[in-house]
């Protein structure tokens, strides 16, 4: 059987496999230094229901450095400035980032089409910038025992892209990562977790807002006329979930925040609501020969702290800070994909780890008993001293340590 014709063949510095935050990211410093890239997404426009929303202090103050932050908040979107855990005893304060040292001292809530369509936008000014929608990548192309660009299907053919370097930053599911044979290390978190949707009213307090309580949890985010709920259910228990039918869903979450009793009556059918299988893992290498492996497909982060558009973005920015100048040389180097890892394995291994303990710790025991749950007084005196209070809100907003746009990347080259 012949091989399919190739329809169109680029020739590019940088390919970039997948149009999420850490791509575009990526995409958007490298077109600044006139860097030739190509950006690859499978679908079709950026619209996807039920994708994270949150951009961190740590991504606001990247987009600063590059000239950007103010104009993104020119866009519709909510400020998230704490998050309170509500228990029998009261309102407990988790994080509060208003106390953050930064000049962004809030989670911004934004729907992510609007952000990547915003950094695509500003890409596109670029004439070294190409964007592929609807590229549904089918093959990497490997020479000489590395990877030189990757073969794409369109609904017009198979098209063909050759470049130096080929960045997988197609999330979760990574075609990338599948086609290379990487095995992931991978974690079995003991939740899943149901998204949904439900009207807000403006008299609510903002912020997130998490409820425990009769073996349920309810995380509730401001996305200003809405709620965007993230109800938290056993690992594989789904299928009992949907058995139960929806009047039980909507009964089991006015259990857990009565104050929504008048209104999940909206969710009226199981298409408002999307599962997502929760899972943790990450490459023990995240490079080869001509690829490098970034954020969701290099580790998958747990939503706990939402922190996985965070860590993509620093991945991307670290990938251009350490990358740009051997891209503009044509000199990319096995040692310069090293350094990428080693500078983020840590900090990733360090958050995964947070994750297990609270998912393990306090999220299985909160699911497995019909008991409110209590918060130990330890806890309690933690989230009350002097910069012990702190910790919380400055591991979600920046992680183990902040990430900087290099200042010779901060102003588009001449």
């Amino acid at each position: 059987m012949s091989e399919p014709a190739i329809v169109e063949t680029l020739e590019t510095s940088c390919c970039i496999v997948g149009g999420g935050p850490a791509g575009a990211v990526l995409a958007l410093i490298l077109a600044r230094q006139h860097i030739p890239v190509v950006l690859l997404e499978a679908h079709e426009d950026f619209e996807r229901d039920f994708r994270g929303d949150t951009i961190h202090p740590s991504v606001l103050e990247i987009l600063d450095e590059l000239g950007l932050a103010e104009r993104l908040h020119e866009l519709r979107h909510s400020k998230i400035r704490n998050a309170t855990f509500m228990t029998p005893a009261g309102a407990l304060t988790l994080a509060d980032f208003g106390r953050l040292n930064t000049p962004y001292p809030y989670i911004m809530m934004l729907p992510q089409a609007h952000f990547l369509e915003f950094l695509t936008a500003e890409a596109k000014l670029y004439p070294n910038f190409q964007l592929r929608m609807g590229a549904r990548v089918e093959e990497l192309i490997e020479e000489g025992g590395a990877v030189r660009g990757v073969r794409y299907e369109t609904d017009a053919g198979v098209h063909e892209v050759r470049a130096q370097l080929t960045v997988g930053a197609d999330g979760r599911s990574s075609r990338v990562r599948h086609l290379t044979g990487m095995e992931a290390l991978k974690t079995s978190p003991p939740m899943d977790v149901l998204w949904f949707r439900l009207p807000r009213k403006e008299s609510e307090p903002e912020g997130v807002l998490a409820r425990v309580g009769g073996g349920h949890i309810a995380v509730m985010l401001d996305r200003l006329d809405e709620w965007q709920i993230a109800y938290v259910i056993l690992k594989g228990s789904y299928r009992q979930v949907r058995d139960a039918g929806l009047d039980a869903l909507r009964a089991s979450l006015v259990l857990v925040a009565p104050e929504l009793a008048d209104r999940v009556a909206h969710l009226k059918e199981w298409k408002q609501v999307s599962m997502l299988s929760v899972e943790s893992s990450r490459l023990r290498q995240w490079q080869q020969p001509g690829l490098l492996l970034i954020g969701d497909a290099a580790h998958v982060m747990s939503p706990v702290g939402g922190v996985g558009i965070n860590y993509a973005i620093q991945d991307a920015t670290v990938a251009a800070n350490i990358l740009a100048e051997p891209l503009r040389e044509g000199r990319v180097e096995p040692r310069h994909l090293r350094e990428v890892q080693r500078k983020r394995m840590l900090p990733t291994r360090f958050i995964q780890a947070l994750q297990s303990f609270v998912q393990r710790q306090i999220i299985a025991n909160a699911l497995r008993t019909n008991q409110p749950l209590q918060v130990p007084p330890v806890a309690r005196l933690f989230l009350r001293t002097p910069f012990l209070r702190d910790l919380p809100a400055r591991i979600i907003a920046f992680g183990l340590r902040r990430v900087h746009v290099k200042r010779s990347l901060r102003r588009p080259a001449r």
